[in-house]
């Protein structure tokens, strides 16, 4: 293995390593977003315009920032899969773009 295909396993290795994180964070705040959401349900009397004012304002917030978080994670994956395709194009005798 040459020292170029060295470099590539290790970065590849270290964003296959924080994408796990990055996906256990993740999952890790929806866990607790769920919890509060159903701890404020459960307290919430739905009887008074207040409360229902919070949930809907809440539901409405976490709807876009969910929408803006998916069109951020579909684009940063196309850009992870067009970085790797250029190291596979290096590694396949291919000449980079500089």
């Amino acid at each position: 293995m040459t020292n170029l295909d060295e470099i590539r396993a290790a970065a590849l290795a270290r964003i296959e390593r924080r994408e796990r994180g990055y996906r256990l964070a993740i999952a890790a705040a929806v866990a607790a977003e769920a919890a509060l959401l159903l701890a404020f349900l459960l307290l919430a009397d739905l009887h008074d315009r207040t409360h229902l004012l919070l949930l809907v304002s809440a539901v409405l917030v976490y709807t876009t920032l969910a929408i803006g978080l998916a069109a951020l994670g579909a684009h940063v994956s196309r850009v992870g899969e067009r970085v790797v395709a250029a190291i596979e194009l290096v590694g396949a005798g291919g000449e980079a773009l500089r």
